[in-house]
């Protein structure tokens, strides 16, 4: 097996585009193209908590992952598939949104995209992107599966990846559960991250890993060893309901936070409780999973708090989703609505803990 390795922190070049939130490029035999991997495969396969295993799976999906690229062709083509199942794909040029398309599992699918003729009617400095210059086509993926990237044909214009004055200035890494990852939006732009993203001005490194946020040692020392981000969240607890103990949950915890304070001194690290869900609501008082709701949120608080430092923050998730409304029916996951309120909260949030030390960092709704 063959696999192109980014520079830490998941910034890869590759062909002259760049694959953003993606951490290896990984040419699977027989299938062709290049897997799009969130994070190493050292990291994957060690994810889990005894036959507790999904994670090595869902951390494949191509979620958050981005292609993003600049030319002068009027035209440009490229090949994608998507891998397990169908998949979606935005695709912007710049900060405009430009089309959106499904990839079937397993067929190599080429989307045919011309640059927007509009573009050239208009005064430059109306396209000048809060986020992106004009000039950078981005291809955005879904939740739902991993994507192969094939070819791109710029016919005979040259192709290179983003200038540093065309992307934002900052990039925040996101771990935490499938509400992290994007689970039950119908549209990934609407995904808590991405919506506080953009009112931010920061870039995103989406690692959520759905079902199976355990804060495993092998992720606390991969976010800890990145060197791309500048502010790390952290959505804890909801996964570890009921599978480990508040001693074990303890001891994972305070392992991700030292790591990450140990190797990334000075960078802003911000834990975030369980966001609202129907356990805590439930008719059974005796309900384990809500016990477990409240036990963990108080212990992150004391290590947060026991941690005394002040680049170590604390964030109650029931200030981030502020209308239960906003859960899908399951009582757990958010909708596309709850989604946009959580994004719209945390980044006013965010702008709020660490303005003094991004002034960069811009909110507006």
């Amino acid at each position: 097996m063959i696999i192109i390795y980014g520079a830490e922190g998941s910034k890869m070049i590759f062909r002259n585009i760049e694959f953003h939130n993606v951490a290896e490029l990984e040419a699977i035999p027989g299938m062709g193209g290049w897997r799009l991997q969130r994070f190493p495969e050292k990291v994957r396969n060690c994810l889990g908590h005894k036959e507790h295993e999904r994670g090595r799976f869902y951390s494949q999906k191509s979620v958050g992952c981005e292609i993003r690229f600049a030319t002068d062709a009027k035209f440009v083509r490229v090949s994608l598939s998507a891998i397990e199942q169908d998949g979606t794909v935005l695709v912007y040029k710049g900060d405009f949104f430009h089309s959106f398309h499904t990839l079937k599992a397993g067929v190599v699918t080429t989307l045919h995209l011309e640059n927007p003729p509009k573009f050239s009617s208009v005064k430059a400095e109306c396209l000048k992107g809060r986020l992106f210059s004009p000039n950078i086509w981005r291809l955005q993926f879904g939740k739902d599966t991993g994507i192969s990237f094939h070819h791109i044909d710029s016919f005979g214009h040259e192709l290179r990846p983003p200038k540093e004055d065309e992307m934002p200035k900052l990039t925040w890494l996101a771990y935490g559960s499938s509400i992290t990852f994007g689970g039950d939006v119908l549209l990934y732009s609407n995904a808590y991250i991405e919506q506080a993203a953009r009112r931010l001005k920061v870039n995103v490194l989406n690692k959520g890993i759905a079902g199976s946020c355990f804060c495993d040692e092998a992720i606390a020392n991969y976010i800890a060893d990145c060197k791309e981000w500048d502010f790390v969240t952290l959505e804890l607890g909801v996964n570890m309901r009921g599978r480990f103990t508040p001693e074990e949950y303890e001891k994972r915890v305070r392992y991700l936070l030292k790591k990450i304070v140990e190797k990334r001194p000075g960078k802003p690290i911000v834990a975030i409780g369980i966001y609202p869900n129907g356990s805590l609501y439930s008719l059974d008082e005796e309900n384990p999973i809500t016990r477990d709701n409240l036990v963990f949120d108080e212990l992150l608080k004391r290590i947060v708090r026991e941690m005394d430092s002040k680049y170590i923050y604390y964030i109650d998730g029931k200030d981030i989703l502020t209308d239960f409304s906003g859960l899908s029916s399951d009582l757990l996951h958010p909708s596309d609505y709850g989604h946009i309120i959580m994004g719209e909260n945390l980044s006013r949030i965010l702008k709020k803990l660490l303005g003094d030390i991004f002034p960069s960092l811009i909110y507006t709704v």
